[in-house]
Formats: structure tokens, sequence, C-alpha cells
């Protein structure tokens, strides 16, 4: 099951009782592939113009941290794994999930019109985007796609196409042309 933690402060991503608006939820990780998403959904979907302003949308950056792997105290090449090796996983796990978030804010500080909420949460991404969008009664989830061919996504599996699948909102998943 996914925990939610917050980042920084963010405002709680639970919808509020009878507020204007949509909620859109943007998928956001590393990857160029989901800035870009981010871009188009704000120049597209949540545009400049008078009428989203006016509905007052909200944003909320959704990151999926995946949790840490389970190790043994010892690895098959004798290596013990110490707690300050496991706080030190955890230390680049937190910053590299706040370094997406904050791409993603410097992002949205083009549009000051728009709403932006942030949500980190821990687990599979596939199940922590579902559950989020649902709890959160998101009116619309966006996020990018990787690009995968038919052999990559049989053994990697594919985000994307699982939430779109399973979500309970429209999913609206923007490629990246190619270059």
């Amino acid at each position: 099951m996914a925990s939610s933690a917050p980042d920084d402060g963010a405002a709680d991503p639970a919808p509020a009782a009878g507020a204007p608006g949509r909620r859109i939820v943007v998928a956001v990780d590393e990857s160029e592939e989901s800035m870009h998403a981010l871009s188009w959904c704000l120049a597209n979907v949540v545009s400049s113009s008078s009428s989203s302003v006016a509905a007052g949308d909200t944003l909320v950056l959704l990151h999926a941290r995946r949790p840490r792997p389970v190790y043994a105290a010892m690895d098959s090449s004798g290596y013990m794994m110490t707690s300050d090796v496991m706080a030190s996983m955890d230390k680049y796990a937190a910053a590299v999930s706040a370094a997406a978030v904050d791409k993603a804010k410097h992002i949205c500080a083009a549009f000051p019109h728009v709403t932006v909420e942030t949500l980190v949460e821990s687990g599979d991404p596939r199940d922590v985007i579902c559950d989020a969008t649902e709890k959160m009664a998101a009116d619309l989830l966006v996020m990018g796609s990787h690009g995968y061919g038919l052999i990559q996504r049989a053994f990697l599996g594919s985000v994307s196409n699982h939430c779109a699948q399973n979500c309970k909102c429209p999913v609206l998943i923007v490629k990246r042309p190619k270059e």
C-alpha cells in the first residue's frame, strides 16, 4: 500500500467540497518525457485563457517514489548492508524525488495563474498514481510516455498503459516528439 508524504508543506491534495475548476493530476518523475507532458499540459489543457483562470483549475504534481529494495543483511559477495548504507539509499531517493518535483514546480512558475499542489507518495508508480487520482477525485490524469517498444514494455511494464486501463478518471498520455 502506498504511504502518503506531502512534499514540503504542500497543500492537502484532497478535493475541497464544492471547489470550482478542474483537478488535473500530472504524474512527474525525473524523465524528460514527464517534463514534456507537464509543459504540454500547461500550454494546451491549463492554458492562460480567461476561462481557465476563472474556473480555478488546480494542478497536482504527483511523484511516485519507488520503495527501497529489500536487501538481506549480507549479500552474496559478503558485503554488509549497514543502517548507514540504507539511510544513504533513502536520502538519495528523497533527493531524486525532491529534484523531480522542484523541476516540475519551476516549469509551472511560468504560469502564475495556475494553482499548483505537490504530492510525493512511496510505492509502485502504477498503484500510487491510480490510487491517488481516485482519492483526490481527479478530473484528468496527464502523464508522459517513455515510448518503449513491444519488447521493452513486455519486460519493464508500462506505467502509462496500466494507468490508462485502471484509473477511474480520463487519462491523457503525452508522447514526446521524435527529435
